[in-house]
């Protein structure tokens, strides 16, 4: 009535069974890290286009370096600033402040000190824009 299995089963319960290759929980923790950061960069790259300031730039270029070191030299591609609108500052620094939060929780659980620094200052550098925002638009 059924035909018999032909082949080994993907779901193989046997240490050591496996064909394919395993990472560990540190390279899964590393991998996450380094795409949240780089997440983080490339909407901190689109705000640095409308409004280009220091602090961005200085944020930008520590971001670059941590995902770098995350991803064992290679470095991320980075977007070019464009001259975007200023009516999508508040939806990216939102965007922004998310993607630190995360970046944050995998920092702490990795128990990156730098990263994890790094996260706070940009959660708190978004959640002050997105104040100053909200206070423009209610002022006008």
């Amino acid at each position: 009535m059924y035909e018999p299995i032909r082949t080994k089963s993907v779901h193989s319960t046997m240490a050591g069974a496996s064909d394919f290759p395993h990472r560990s929980r540190e390279e899964e923790l590393d991998i996450q890290l380094a795409g949240h950061l780089a997440a983080l960069l490339a909407v901190t790259d689109e705000l640095r286009g409308p409004a280009p300031s220091a602090d961005l730039d200085a944020a930008a270029a520590r971001l670059a370096q941590q995902v770098t070191r995350l991803r064992g030299g290679r470095t991320p591609v980075r977007a070019a600033p464009s001259a975007g609108r200023m009516s999508r500052r508040a939806a990216l620094h939102q965007r922004a402040h998310s993607l630190a939060g995360r970046a944050l929780v995998v920092a702490a659980s990795r128990a990156d000190t730098a990263a994890a620094i790094l996260a706070a200052e940009r959660m708190d550098a978004h959640a002050a824009a997105l104040a100053e925002e909200k206070e423009l638009s209610t002022a006008g």
